[in-house]
């Protein structure tokens, strides 16, 4: 007789309650049974499926940084798949900024005029972006990073850095501020 879901869902928030009380080898079964399940929703949505594994990773390395905060009382399967679907949602925006990445694009305001520019000077401006980056502190420079070049929200990179959405604001004005003048003076 085969597993139904609801069978599986008890049997997972049961896997999950004794990993969350240090149960090794219960916790190892829970993550065995999700890899395949977490493969297959990756692969529905994720379009590229070399990057497939990476994403699962992912997936797993996220439940297993919040697997304390599962609320026992609380069906596994949304908990599991909202984790998934960020994860995935994340690895998109980050091959998205990845793959549309040069230097006009990462900071706009701070380059003008002409859309035509040879090769050579896109490269110079992106020669001269990275230069006015390492001129940056370095909790400027991360939340450049972060935001502009990885495209996290303002609350994403308050959460991977525990600086507050404010200071994070703060951070990014001051940072592209700092790399006109930069910038400006090499021009």
């Amino acid at each position: 007789m085969s597993e139904t879901p609801n069978d599986r869902e008890s049997r997972w928030r049961a896997l999950m309650a004794l990993a969350q009380d240090g149960d090794q080898a219960a916790y190892g079964e829970l993550l065995s049974d999700l890899f395949p399940v977490l493969r297959r929703f990756v692969m529905r949505r994720w379009p590229n499926a070399h990057d497939t594994e990476d994403v699962v990773q992912e997936i797993l390395v996220s439940i297993h940084t919040v697997r304390q905060t599962y609320d026992r009382r609380r069906p596994f399967m949304p908990w599991l798949m909202t984790i998934a679907a960020r994860r995935v949602a994340d690895a998109a925006r980050s091959r998205y900024a990845r793959a549309n990445e040069t230097a006009v694009d990462v900071l706009p305001e701070t380059f003008h005029g002409d859309a035509a520019k040879s090769d050579q000077e896109a490269r110079d401006d992106q020669e001269a972006l990275r230069q006015a980056m390492a001129i940056l502190p370095a909790g400027q420079r991360q939340a450049i990073e972060l935001i502009k070049i990885q495209g996290l929200s303002l609350n994403e990179a308050s959460r991977v850095t525990g600086k507050s959405v404010g200071s994070l604001k703060v951070g990014i004005h001051r940072a592209v501020k700092a790399m006109r003048r930069a910038l400006e003076g090499n021009g």
